[in-house]
């Protein structure tokens, strides 16, 4: 009975620490990022992007779509894209909806990968440009065969995304902030299941060859996966964690980050960009590869510089 009090204490303490780590993140941000649409931000931006959308093959409307995604969220960007009517192919809708997979919520995630010690500037360079050489590399296959030119059929309109009201704003942003402390503690609660099952180090071994490619440590490989299948948020919020106590080094936490700044939510965002009339095999198999071949570049580069380097420029160590 006293160990399994102890278990119940110890797994509230580390849904506390959890929680408040990504609201003290998400909750300045989410409402500088409204303020910052109200004022005409996103629109500003989106006129920015518009020569670069020609590059990957895109009607220059798509500016504010990425835009949109870069500044808020996939949800936000899809509302916005509905919204225009502008009709896309399979392609074109393949290749914006890699862009938004590869890029999107940079200011909420961004600051949860600099909480876990990597720099902004690697988050950034990493995503937006992972994501513009992703959406080029598809523009040019796609185009050399002319595959996929059919148009695309959109198969869901989000209709809430798109009320303007404050109220009603405020509202859904207290549901998700609620949402991500109920996820974190069922995640919490599993992990520390799994490491009493002895399933964490069954995973490790199972996945230790790919992660072993990636430079990314066995104490890292659960909280990777989570990352992935469920999002950055919830697997960069666990890795932030185990960073501070010193169960993992900032090298490995780089690595980790970086993974999941390109393949995150594979589930969910998959589905949401699907629903646009993309390609399953560009957005999911595409984005895997990709993600995956550049991680293992960068970690090579990685591991080849000077740790004292890499500790100015790239990532430091948050533990304590």
């Amino acid at each position: 009975m006293k160990r399994l009090s102890l278990f119940f204490r110890e797994l509230g303490k580390e849904i506390f620490e959890v929680t408040l780590t990504l609201f003290k993140i998400m909750i300045p941000i989410i409402f500088l990022m409204k303020l910052f649409e109200e004022i005409g931000g996103i629109d500003v931006l989106s006129h920015a992007l518009h020569p670069i959308m020609s590059l990957v093959g895109l009607p220059s409307e798509m500016g504010i779509v990425w835009a949109t995604a870069l500044l808020t969220n996939n949800y936000a960007g899809v509302a916005v894209l509905l919204n225009l009517g502008v009709p896309l192919t399979i392609a074109q809708a393949s290749v914006l909806g890699s862009m938004m997979l590869l890029a999107h919520s940079i200011p909420i995630e961004g600051a949860v990968a600099k909480k876990a010690g990597v720099s902004w500037w690697s988050t950034i360079l990493l995503r937006v440009g992972g994501s513009l050489l992703f959406g080029w590399i598809l523009h040019l296959i796609y185009q050399y065969g002319n595959y996929l030119d059919q148009p695309a059929i959109v198969l869901w309109q989000p209709d809430s995304i798109t009320d303007p009201h404050w109220s009603n704003w405020l509202l859904g942003q207290v549901e998700s902030l609620f949402m991500i402390m109920a996820v974190v503690s069922v995640l919490l609660f599993a992990l520390k299941v799994l490491k009493l099952l002895g399933i964490e180090k069954l995973m490790a071994i199972l996945l230790s060859p790919l992660f072993r490619v990636l430079g990314i440590s066995r104490e890292a490989t659960n909280l990777t996966i989570i990352g992935v299948t469920l999002g950055i948020s919830f697997g960069g919020g666990l890795l932030i964690n185990e960073a501070k106590k010193g169960h993992i080094p900032a090298r490995d936490v780089f690595t980790a980050v970086m993974l999941l700044n390109l393949l995150h939510s594979l589930i969910e965002d998959t589905v949401l960009i699907l629903m646009i009339g993309a390609d399953f095999y560009a957005i999911f198999w595409g984005r895997l590869v990709f993600a995956v071949v550049l991680v293992s570049i960068i970690a090579m580069l990685v591991r080849k510089v000077d740790e004292r380097f890499c500790e100015k420029y790239f990532y430091r160590s948050v533990c304590g």
